[in-house]
């Protein structure tokens, strides 16, 4: 189920000045695609400028799309079942949560340029201002926050309210 990007920002628009783009999609299983995560940040992107008090770089949207990549195709390979992506764009910043059905809690790899595979946490653990991973009643969420522009924002306050634990790469 994917809800009109256009209706869920205008829902929002008034509602909470800090909170001023929200999208989410959900997949049951097996339906999930990295392809259609990158297709629905880009809608919400090109969004974002119409919102958002600044443009929003080239940058950060080269840095979210590997991040929304990384997160639903580690759901798809390590979560089987149902997940979701949610994106906002709030005070500054960009948050690109996703949820999945694993209670396993992800771990960031030491660097190892002979390994194949296994580095995509790191990839967004380096692109992303933080990275907060919080339990779920069935699964956990984690939650990158990027940064729209140097200076933009703080890292204080911006969860939901649900994130536990930050990943610290070592």
């Amino acid at each position: 189920m994917v809800t009109p990007l256009g209706k869920q920002a205008a829902d929002r628009q008034g509602a909470d000045r800090h909170a001023l783009l929200r999208f989410g999609a959900a997949w049951g299983d097996g339906a999930a695609s990295a392809l259609d995560a990158r297709l629905a940040l880009h809608a919400f992107l090109a969004r974002g400028p119409r919102t958002a008090p600044a443009a929003i770089p080239a940058s950060l949207a080269v840095d979210a799309e590997l991040v929304v990549s990384e997160l639903i195709t580690n759901a798809i390979r390590h979560a089987p079942g149902p997940c979701e992506l949610i994106l906002r764009l709030f005070r500054g910043r960009l948050a690109i949560t996703v949820r999945d059905s694993s209670d396993e809690q992800p771990t960031v790899r030491t660097g190892d340029r002979y390994r194949v595979g296994g580095h995509g946490l790191r990839l967004v653990h380096t692109v992303s201002d933080r990275v907060a991973v919080a339990p779920r009643g069935r699964g956990k969420q984690i939650t990158a926050y990027l940064r729209l522009a140097p200076g933009s924002g703080t890292s204080e306050g911006m969860g939901d309210g649900a994130e536990q634990a930050v990943l610290a790469a070592g």
